[in-house]
């Protein structure tokens, strides 16, 4: 049989109690941005945060980001 994967979340965060995602999905994009900035691009160490958000995050908002931080206009702490 072939491999079988095992889909996750990310875990419980007590930072963010409600079922509104939204503050969470972006906390855990701005960690994985400000991880890669501090480890390097070819660290794997920020793998987990890149799970989270992809896994909280829309795919459309993920990619309004990518493009916002390319113009430089990105919102958030980076």
């Amino acid at each position: 049989m072939a491999d079988e994967i095992e889909l996750k979340t990310a875990p419980a965060d007590f930072r963010f109690p409600t079922t509104n995602q939204t503050r969470h999905c972006f906390t855990r994009y701005i960690e994985f941005h400000r991880c890669l900035s501090a480890k390097g691009e070819e660290s794997n160490e920020c793998e987990r945060f890149a799970k989270y958000y992809r896994s909280l995050c829309p795919g459309e908002w993920i990619e309004k980001w990518n493009e916002q931080r390319e113009n430089g206009t990105f919102p958030g702490p980076l």
